[in-house]
């Protein structure tokens, strides 16, 4: 029987999280959230806090300070292998990932998929509210983690997936070794080239409305160093297995 966990890495979200957390219950009522706040001064954690009293379908992890995407999903995902869930997701806390396109995800990881990625740059996939900069920007950071690495997925950074249990298994036995966006990347390849099933479906990403990105022009940098290290360090290995492609289903990606 399916049981899955929404693992949502927090930092100043106060303005978004309760919304998010509202949602996802609303749309799946027997999912269960699990939110790992890095220390946010603006209280996010608190507020998840007062939530989890009143609802056991939420829990927090408190962190001291900001210890990095990939540390928040590990944390996450080992605790969620201790209470036995058997599909982890996750996804940003801003509002840009539709909490109502986590059935989605689902149902491709239902019908075998190891990883589902929430994909803008499949047939259905689109960006809304972003300039150009950004969007070349975006599909300029996925081509190259794409090329570099050989890899099949067009969305290879969406934040927004669903790992199956054996994924995350596999995931937790190291330490995530990139940084930024391409943490991302790195587990994406670690699935890939242990032989796991991957696949998209078409997502609608929306720019946050409040609070401000984490996203700056340093951490793109670094995380595009990280690629390349990355990719260095896999050079010697055999190409990996393309993705498999998953259409979206219904008549919505929003």
């Amino acid at each position: 029987m399916l049981s899955a966990v929404v693992c949502l890495p927090t930092y100043n979200e106060a303005e978004n999280v309760e919304a998010v957390i509202d949602r996802l219950l609303a749309t799946l009522p027997a999912l269960h959230v699990l939110v790992v706040d890095d220390g946010s001064p603006d209280g996010t954690g608190d507020l998840v806090a007062e939530m989890a009293r009143a609802d056991p379908r939420i829990d927090l992890i408190r962190r001291s300070g900001r210890l990095g995407l990939g540390t928040a999903y590990i944390a996450a995902f080992k605790q969620g292998l201790k209470r036995n869930y058997t599909h982890f997701l996750t996804m940003d806390c801003d509002l840009s990932h539709a909490p109502e396109r986590v059935p989605a995800l689902l149902e491709a990881a239902e019908a075998g998929l190891d990883l589902v990625i929430g994909s803008r740059y499949v047939d259905g996939g689109a960006i809304e509210g972003w300039g150009l900069h950004r969007r070349v920007l975006s599909f300029g950071a996925n081509s190259f983690a794409r090329l570099w690495l050989r890899i099949g997925p067009r969305d290879c950074t969406s934040g927004f997936r669903c790992y199956s249990r054996r994924a995350v298994e596999l995931l937790v036995k190291a330490p995530v070794r990139a940084s930024g966006y391409s943490t991302l990347v790195e587990l994406l390849v670690r699935c890939q080239r242990a032989g796991l099933s991957v696949g998209e479906v078409s997502i609608t990403f929306i720019d946050r409305v409040h609070g401000k990105s984490k996203m700056s022009s340093r951490e793109m940098l670094d995380g595009a160093r990280s690629v390349v290290t990355l990719g260095s360090a896999l050079s010697r290995e055999p190409s990996p297995a393309p993705a498999r492609p998953v259409a979206a289903r219904g008549p919505s990606n929003r």
